[in-house]
């Protein structure tokens, strides 16, 4: 499995970014792909996490903010982020948590990690 982010960048604050996330392997439905972040200093959190039966999982500080979607036919999932703020700052990871899986965003569920991308906003 590889896993291959795009998409960020720096925006001014007000701004919107969306990420990109393309999958290459074995998939599953009940598979959960997901975003992390992790800002300087900090320790790695979770985002938001959805499969292919669309469930999704936010954090309740991005709730409203940012949208989880995915392209099954591509195997890209995809994080919509507007009215982007300079706590939202950070270097953003997709995971890839496999079957079973209940996508919860605790970090040992996830056995596998793109490079991550940055997102910076000012």
């Amino acid at each position: 499995v590889q896993l291959v982010e795009s998409g960020g960048g720096s925006v001014q604050a007000g701004g919107s970014l969306r990420l990109s996330c393309v999958r290459s392997g074995p998939t599953h439905k009940s598979d959960y792909m997901a975003w992390f972040r992790q800002a300087p200093g900090k320790e790695r959190e979770g985002v938001a996490s959805i499969n292919e039966y669309n469930a999704t999982i936010y954090a309740p500080s991005v709730k409203g903010q940012f949208i989880i979607s995915l392209d099954v036919a591509i195997n890209t999932h995809y994080l919509q982020m507007d009215n982007l703020q300079p706590e939202d700052t950070a270097k953003y990871y997709c995971a890839l948590c496999q079957w079973p899986c209940r996508g919860f965003l605790f970090e040992h569920q996830y056995g596998y990690w793109g490079q991550g991308t940055q997102v910076t906003v000012s």
